[in-house]
């Protein structure tokens, strides 16, 4: 599977959500994955402010973000005083998006750049300011073919492991089954993100449960 959404088919600049970056972050591969993609990479300062504070220190997403900004991957972008009106709009009228979400989405708008967000939320306002244009997701910078070729098929698909585990990424519902086929079952149960992963594992969790639990019953019988 590679991505099948606008990021690949267009070179218009992608600029990415707060999500994405700690999904790219998360993965272990953020730098060679934007690194190998054709589009120009943009980031918000507001989203950049986002990944300020302590956690993002600690847990280095902020590093990360400066790396990207230092090797010239990825372009900070500042509002103009029209994206901050949009960001306003989209900030304080109900449903109502975080400061990260609002800022991308706004200078994607002025700019006709194309968002890449996560959130339910975001996309669905993005597509309605932006007369019906499909956000990407972070699923499509890890399935993008040139990324897949840069970091061959195994890192790649350790990248997309490593979002969903560590990262919590988030994808589209209409995708799950053909990322599970693509990391498999065992690694798809480390990542309760996926779209219905409790139907999807809550059987067979409790079976492993049942399992061990007459293993360990057997053997203190001595069966």
């Amino acid at each position: 599977m590679s991505c099948s959404s606008s990021p690949i088919d267009i070179a218009d600049p992608l600029i990415l959500d707060t999500s994405v970056l700690i999904n790219l972050h998360a993965c272990k591969y953020g730098e060679r994955i934007l690194a190998s993609i054709p589009n120009d990479v943009v980031v918000s300062a507001i989203v950049a402010g986002e990944l300020e504070h302590e956690t993002s220190r600690q847990n280095g997403e902020h590093r990360f973000l400066h790396d990207l900004v230092i090797g010239g991957i990825v372009t900070l972008a500042t509002m103009t005083d029209a994206e901050c009106e949009i960001f306003h709009e989209l900030a304080s009228t109900t449903p109502s998006l975080d400061d990260g979400e609002a800022a991308t989405i706004a200078i994607a708008a002025a700019r006709r750049f194309l968002p890449v967000i996560d959130e339910r939320r975001g996309r669905s306002r993005a597509t309605a300011l932006m007369n019906a244009r499909t956000p990407g997701w972070s699923l499509d910078l890890f399935r993008h073919p040139t990324a897949i070729a840069v970091l061959g098929d195994q890192p790649a698909l350790e990248a997309l492991y490593l979002a969903l585990r560590d990262g919590r990424m988030r994808i589209p519902a209409e995708r799950g089954d053909d990322v599970i086929a693509l990391i498999g079952m065992e690694r798809s149960r480390d990542c309760s993100c996926l779209p219905g992963y409790r139907d999807r594992f809550a059987g067979t969790h409790k079976k492993s449960t049942e399992v061990e639990t007459t293993v360990v019953a057997n053997l203190r019988t001595g069966k």
